[in-house]
């Protein structure tokens, strides 16, 4: 198997549905790309580790989705150098997803994290695969070949509506 290069992580089993959506989308990309559970809360020190080597096993981009209080992509960007994207997932004990947002998107200056829509997690393997074909012309080629393909579907639903 190719040595993966998207690191999709998520705080708990729970959130697998909705982080499904980003391994679709690299899939569909022929990105190569790992996916596991690291809790920013209830498992430290694996996120310290994965944080503090992630870029030294050759990941270029995280993906990171957590509910609730949503520390796991903050706590990833303050010590990893790589490129996070956040995705806020709206969890049994999230307060209608917006602590999980609120806790993503509201990073201190100096530590960014990309932040998609509650629940975005396709957004976000959009944003990993446009990170990544910043240096890659066959994968830009890709998404340029996506884009295209939404376009042509909107164009062609909106034949009917011309009527």
């Amino acid at each position: 198997m190719e040595k993966p290069v998207v690191s999709i992580i998520m705080g708990s089993d729970s959130d697998l549905p909705v982080m499904q959506q980003a391994r679709d989308i690299l899939i569909e990309f022929n990105v190569s790309h790992e996916i596991t559970i690291v809790s920013a809360h209830r498992t430290p020190q694996r996120l310290f580790e994965f944080a503090e080597n992630a870029h030294k096993r050759g990941i270029k981009v995280v993906i990171a989705g957590a509910g609730g209080a949503a520390h796991l992509p903050g706590m990833v960007a303050a010590i990893s150098p790589l490129p996070v994207i956040g995705v806020p997932v709206k969890s049994s004990n999230s307060i209608d997803g917006w602590d999980s947002v609120l806790s993503i998107l509201q990073m201190p200056g100096g530590v960014p994290v990309a932040t998609v829509a509650l629940n975005g997690a396709k957004n976000a393997g959009l944003l990993a695969v446009q990170i990544l074909s910043a240096g890659n012309d066959e994968l830009r080629d890709r998404m340029i070949a996506y884009k295209e393909k939404l376009n042509s579907e909107v164009m062609g639903k909106l034949e009917g509506f011309a009527k």
